[in-house]
């Protein structure tokens, strides 16, 4: 940005300023989404989460971890260390596998935004490939292990 600033002040005030106005049009909907993540962490702790997708729970876990995974938004920097965590308490490794992937992947939460700023279409095709992805991905991890 430095460089730019530079090179045509002009061109880095008018990108500065648009950036500003996507940020700020962005806003509402990025608080919205984060209060509903931080009122879902305050009720569902890893440990309530690790007994519902413990390694003995089976299809019935893989299916809720999947569902969980798809309407809950966490940063990336949180989704590896809280797998992490929920391994460590006891949840089976592709139940794990199942959350993680769908957690970076599918949008739930963030559905609205994506259509807002692509369509209903290539949003809704988007999601949906990325669960297919996501089971696939699951039912390999789960058959290794």
């Amino acid at each position: 940005m430095v460089f730019s600033f530079f090179k045509d002040r002009k061109k880095t005030k008018i990108a500065i300023l648009k950036a500003c106005k996507s940020f700020s049009s962005l806003l509402p909907e990025v608080l919205s989404i984060m209060m509903f993540v931080g009122i879902s962490l305050a009720i569902l702790s890893p440990e309530t989460i690790s007994r519902l997708i413990g390694a003995e729970s089976g299809p019935f876990g893989i299916a809720v971890a999947l569902i969980a995974g798809s309407v809950t938004l966490i940063p990336s920097f949180v989704t590896f260390p809280l797998g992490a965590a929920l391994l460590k308490d006891g949840a089976g490794y592709a139940q794990i596998a199942a959350f993680v992937s769908t957690l970076m992947a599918v949008g739930v939460m963030t559905l609205p935004v994506e259509i807002k700023y692509f369509n209903r279409y290539t949003a809704v095709l988007r999601n949906i490939s990325a669960l297919l992805v996501s089971i696939i991905f699951t039912v390999v991890i789960w058959r290794l292990m």
